[in-house]
């Protein structure tokens, strides 16, 4: 065995951290754009790292089990990920009428802030 669950775990939790992290900044950045881009940015930003965190806790709630069902446990928060990334896309940019740069923008670097965390992290090793 590589990895335990309790080592996933804490990655799973290490990549919301970093998602909630570049959300704050992307949102601080898109604050120079206005009111309306800072919320944008926010709320897809924040949609990736919920998502992120409801996609681990359903991957990892079961702990060791069969491969079968560990990988439906994967598909599900995977899909419950992108259900609420894709809801919150829409209701940021057709409901509330919020730039569709900054909310993509917020989602993007939220969906990249764990790569280039566990790029730093490795590069220090």
């Amino acid at each position: 065995m590589l990895n335990s669950v309790p080592a996933g775990r804490r990655l799973a939790r290490r990549a919301v951290v970093s998602q909630a992290v570049a959300t704050l900044l992307a949102s601080l950045v898109c604050l120079a754009f206005g009111r309306e881009a800072a919320l944008g940015a926010l709320v897809g930003g924040a949609a990736i790292a919920i998502g992120g965190g409801i996609a681990g806790a359903f991957t990892f709630s079961g702990g060791v089990g069969r491969a079968g069902a560990i990988f439906a446990r994967l598909l599900l928060g995977t899909a419950a990920k992108w259900t609420l990334a894709i809801v919150a896309l829409y209701v940021a940019i057709a409901v509330f009428a919020w730039p569709a740069v900054a909310v993509l923008a917020g989602m993007a670097l939220a969906a990249v802030a764990p790569l280039l965390s566990a790029s730093a992290v490795l590069g220090r090793a």
